[in-house]
């Protein structure tokens, strides 16, 4: 991200102003609020079950695991258990009235054949090796059986409805590769047992082998939409959190290139002592003048090497040239604007049609130190920008007061003008809060910022005079605002 802002005059604030894309929070209205709300509107029951068919489960968590409410979570439960209880009763009466199969081998035939289907909810891979073994070796029974003439073999009607059943669990759960593996043992099974076939019975093997590869391919495919949607989805969250921490590392680069300059003053002031003192004190004693000599040398090796390292932080912006007013070689040798050009800046935002009003302390601008100084304004930029950006023809307070301790800046605007046209919340760059959290976090001081309850938004800064390591972070910011450019 290029310096922009650096030393630009109070027309060119105004340009900035007019299209930067700082995230505020000046845009949230209540007609913004209501869209959202609306937005994030609840989905309906059928939304949530079709969520919860396209989300795949883990190895060991049942079908529906991460359903939102329980009676989705309980309904595959529910499904199976509907299906073996009216295939249980159903089996054996069809394998006992019309096949005259013996009522003692029918009813185990029929639990082996349905039971096993409760765990297809949990293990549906288990289930089907199961089903498989007990419906192949009810396939061998029935060719000893005394009316299977005339009737399905070697799948019976009840079989083909389980295993139908089964199938749609298989493919929800399981990879593609086992579900094609399923799919091809079935059918050579079925070809298999075709070679026992007993005479005028009408083989199912291969209606099975169609419909189950017909439900496999539907519930597999109904599976890999759910797969890509959450890989898509995590994609998702890992680019938001370099997007974030991209914006963070920028904007603190963008900070270090604008104190590179408070700091080189006063390395340049003390160069200059160091090396003028054998000349302004007369009569120094031979050590004390070797000693100035020292500590002018340290502090050029020390301003050279700052120089060095603020062509690493300039050199991506310097690569790409000025992109913008403020970018390029010019804006970075521009001074540092500070609390003393607040009026310049606040009258560039009333010329851009924003109606602001400006109350600066006396003596503010001197009592400063020069890294408060310039993170004061940068504050009051932000946010004046954003405010023109998300509430445009808000009326605006902007105040700076000084105390023994700390200065406080405060910007207050309120809710957008009625016929304004307010830019609609997007993902943007995130650089507006940011930026000033990590410049009150560089002075060690606190920020606050929030909605009101009118529609307008605040922001408080409190920026201690007596500036330290920045370790008291912004233990006063409202982290739950959106950063929406």
């Amino acid at each position: 991200m290029s310096d922009k802002a650096r030393g630009r005059t109070g027309s060119s604030l105004g340009g900035r102003l007019g299209g930067r894309t700082g995230g505020h929070p000046g845009g949230r209205t209540r007609e913004g609020t209501s869209a959202r709300a609306a937005g994030t509107r609840e989905p309906g029951a059928l939304a949530q079950l079709a969520a919860a068919l396209r989300t795949p489960a883990g190895a060991a968590q049942p079908l529906f695991a991460q359903a939102p409410k329980a009676w989705q979570r309980a309904l595959p439960y529910l499904l199976v258990g509907t299906v073996v209880v009216s295939l249980l009763p159903t089996t054996i009466a069809v394998l006992t009235n019309d096949y005259g199969m013996d009522g003692g081998w029918a009813g185990a035939l029929g639990v082996a054949q349905t039971v096993p289907l409760l765990l297809a909810v949990t293990r549906p891979l288990q289930a089907w090796l199961l089903v498989l073994v007990a419906d192949t070796f009810g396939a061998v029974l029935l060719t000893q059986a005394d009316k299977v003439a005339g009737h399905s073999w070697p799948w019976t009607p009840m079989a083909v409805v389980g295993y139908l059943v089964l199938m749609a669990c298989l493919g929800l759960r399981e990879s593609n590769r086992t579900l094609v593996g399923v799919w091809l043992v079935t059918g050579a099974l079925g070809a298999v047992l075709g070679f026992f076939q007993p005479r005028d019975t009408m083989n199912t093997a291969a209606l099975l082998f169609v419909l189950g590869g017909v439900v496999l391919a539907l519930t597999g495919a109904l599976r890999g939409l759910g797969d890509a949607r959450q890989r898509i989805a995590e994609q998702e969250s890992i680019s938001e959190a370099e997007r974030s921490r991209r914006t963070l590392l920028e904007e603190r680069a963008r900070i270090a290139r604008e104190l590179h300059d408070v700091v080189a003053h006063h390395m340049s002031v003390i160069t200059v002592q160091a090396d003028s003192a054998p000349y302004r004190l007369p009569g120094m004693p031979e050590p004390v003048q070797e000693e100035f000599a020292a500590i002018a040398a340290s502090a050029r090796e020390s301003l050279g090497e700052m120089r060095r390292l603020l062509t690493v932080l300039r050199a991506p912006d310097g690569a790409g040239g000025a992109d913008g007013p403020g970018g390029g070689a010019d804006g970075e040798r521009a001074p540092q604007p500070g609390i003393g050009r607040l009026q310049q800046l606040v009258e560039a935002t009333v010329r851009a049609g924003q109606p602001v009003e400006l109350s600066l302390a006396a003596g503010a601008a001197r009592a400063a130190p020069p890294a408060v100084d310039l993170s004061a304004y940068r504050i009051v930029q932000e946010a004046l920008a954003n405010v023109v950006r998300h509430a445009p023809g808000a009326p605006t307070r902007v105040s700076v007061t000084v105390d023994d301790d700390e200065v406080l800046v405060l910007v207050v605007n309120g809710p957008a003008a009625r016929d304004a046209v307010v830019e609609p919340d997007g993902p943007g760059t995130g650089h507006g809060l940011v930026g000033m959290r990590e410049r009150v976090r560089l002075t060690g001081g606190t920020l606050d910022t929030g909605p009101l309850p009118d529609g307008g938004f605040r922001v408080a800064a409190r920026l201690p005079l007596q500036t330290g390591a920045g370790t008291a972070g912004t233990d006063g910011t409202d982290d739950t605002n959106e950063e929406r450019s």
